[in-house]
């Protein structure tokens, strides 16, 4: 079967562009490079498990074990959230704070998962350094191999444990926390296979936030800043919890126009 005859009766299936990403990871080429070779043949067989893996909601990232981010191609588990765009808004508003700076030195990503922040920081600034805390084994190893990936595993180290297990303070705190209420109704793909801990955090969404205020001002260094992800309908609550810490916090708006980062700075 051709290419473009595979795509059609997946699309029946799944979504059309799921399929697209799918059949290029089956052909092992760029996506627009295989819709522009709709007669390439193709391993029906091959695709075809994908598709049925993709339909039972299992998602795309998941199924390939890999997702784009930033400037990177990250490897990605069920032992990890899978990076989403909205949080790139987080490294945007690092580099509008370093602006016309050598930036930052020392880099803190709390709740590291895939290591996305942490090493699309490192990127960034090549003479920095860095540091990805979380409470997931799984998550760290997979943090440390696309540091190897990335070509920054030299400047990056990661730490078990918890949203107070780094020490010190430094230029850039970077942190994506679960802020889903427990109640709240998500899709199938995300709340079926994406880690809980990763995406909960109580009855409002709020725990994780409520422990992270009062630590955060000791982790910021001196003219430092950290940024901060938020629920798009948590912008006031959020800096409230901040601000009660004595901590100066400005909002950012993903490129959707929608509250996403709180940029906090003694």
């Amino acid at each position: 079967m051709n290419a473009d005859a595979a795509l059609r009766a997946a699309a029946k299936r799944i979504d059309r562009l799921d399929a697209e990403v799918l059949l290029a990871y089956v052909a092992g080429v760029p996506r627009l490079k295989l819709l522009m070779s709709p007669w390439r043949t193709i391993d029906t067989e091959a695709f075809d498990r994908l598709v049925d893996r993709r339909a039972t909601g299992e998602p795309v990232a998941y199924i390939t074990g890999r997702r784009e981010f930033w400037s990177l191609v990250l490897q990605v588990t069920p032992d990890v959230l899978i990076p989403r765009p909205d949080s790139e808004t987080l490294v945007e508003a690092a580099l509008d704070h370093f602006a016309a700076t050598p930036g930052p030195g020392r880099v803190l990503d709390l709740g590291t998962g895939s290591g996305a922040l942490l090493l699309s920081a490192l990127t960034e600034w090549p003479a920095a350094r860095g540091v990805g805390v979380d409470t997931s084994e799984g998550a760290l190893r997979i943090a440390t191999a696309n540091a190897v990936t990335a070509g920054v595993d030299e400047r990056a180290e990661f730490v078990h444990g918890g949203w107070d297990a780094a020490a010190g303070a430094f230029d850039l705190v970077l942190c994506n926390p679960p802020y889903i209420a427990t109640g709240e109704i998500l899709p199938r793909d995300v709340v079926e296979w994406e880690p809980a801990t990763a995406l909960f955090a109580g009855a409002d969404g709020l725990d994780d936030y409520r422990v992270l205020a009062p630590l955060l001002g000791a982790y910021i260094a001196p003219g430092g800043v950290g940024c901060i992800e938020i629920g798009s309908t948590q912008a006031d609550t959020v800096t409230a919890l901040f601000a009660a810490q004595g901590l100066s916090v400005e909002l950012r708006h993903d490129l959707a126009g929608l509250p996403r980062c709180l940029v906090v700075t003694k």
